[in-house]
């Protein structure tokens, strides 16, 4: 798991590959784990879900920030998608709506976090707010700023309420990203995936790459640190990502409930039915 990591606070994004594939040999090997730990993944999500059923409490939570065709749909698919549905809550965050700007940026983020048992994907996240917002001047320095430090105490409190928190953001190069916008306007399928807007995003890549620099170096902490997978290769991202949920889940170990009534008794009792 060295090559999977979590970053340092002096790390520099510009230093990562997004080419890279460390840690797997090549496409297919990662296909087969892909397929392999998926079913493990999937043992252990049934397993935190039926222990939150009896008392449980923890749960997991996974943060997917990244530039535009970075990745984040086919990791929900190819990832979470193996588990059981109702252990899952995936919520996209878009710009916010009348309700939610008259809130604290957090509001509508607290209002997705998941319930004890469940592994919940965000699809973006309230690092939108310290990103976009950066970028595009929607709030003062000094907010943003501040920002930083209430996002570390909000992911605090999370995780001592018993979620997990892996965040990754998905690192892929602008000649790839440009490459996969070019694929939605060349393929008639693809079509309503390609959004004009992203185009517009794209003349401030360098401002991104800045921003995601700052947001993560202020916000990689012990108790949620971050995690930058090269995603140039689609392949590559999906098998990281599921190592990290697999670490992650691994380490909670949750155990099947233990029944609380007479077994041997409900044998007999269904036996003579």
């Amino acid at each position: 798991m060295s090559e999977l990591a979590p970053v340092s606070a002096d790390f520099t994004l510009s230093s990562i590959d997004p080419q890279s594939t460390a840690g797997i040999p090549d496409k297919k090997r990662a296909a087969k784990q892909l397929a392999t730990v998926g079913e493990e993944v999937a043992l252990l999500q049934e397993r935190l879900f039926a222990e939150s059923k009896f008392g449980g409490t923890r749960s997991v939570l996974l943060v997917l920030q990244a530039m535009d065709t970075a990745g984040k749909g086919g990791i929900i698919r190819h990832v979470v998608g193996g588990v059981d549905p109702q252990g899952v809550h995936i919520h996209a965050f878009k710009s916010p709506t009348d309700e939610e700007k008259a809130h604290d940026f957090l509001w509508r983020v607290r209002n997705q976090l998941p319930h004890p048992g469940i592994i919940a994907v965000f699809d973006r996240s309230h690092y939108e707010d310290v990103l976009i917002h950066r970028v595009r001047g929607f709030s003062t320095p000094e907010a943003i700023e501040e920002r930083y430090g209430v996002i570390n105490e909000f992911e605090r409190e999370v995780v001592a309420s018993g979620t997990v928190i892996i965040k990754v953001m998905l690192h892929i190069s602008s000649d790839e990203q440009k490459s996969r916008l070019q694929e939605r306007l060349d393929r008639p399928d693809k079509h309503w995936k390609y959004n004009p807007g992203d185009v517009d995003e794209r003349m401030h890549w360098d401002a991104y790459q800045e921003a995601y620099q700052i947001a993560i170096s202020r916000t990689t902490t012990e108790d949620a640190p971050w995690h930058v997978i090269p995603a140039n290769h689609k392949w590559y991202a999906r098998w990281a990502v599921q190592q990290l949920l697999l670490d992650a889940l691994t380490k909670l170990d949750p155990q099947w409930p233990v029944a609380d009534y007479d077994v041997e008794a409900e044998k007999v009792r269904l036996a003579a039915t």
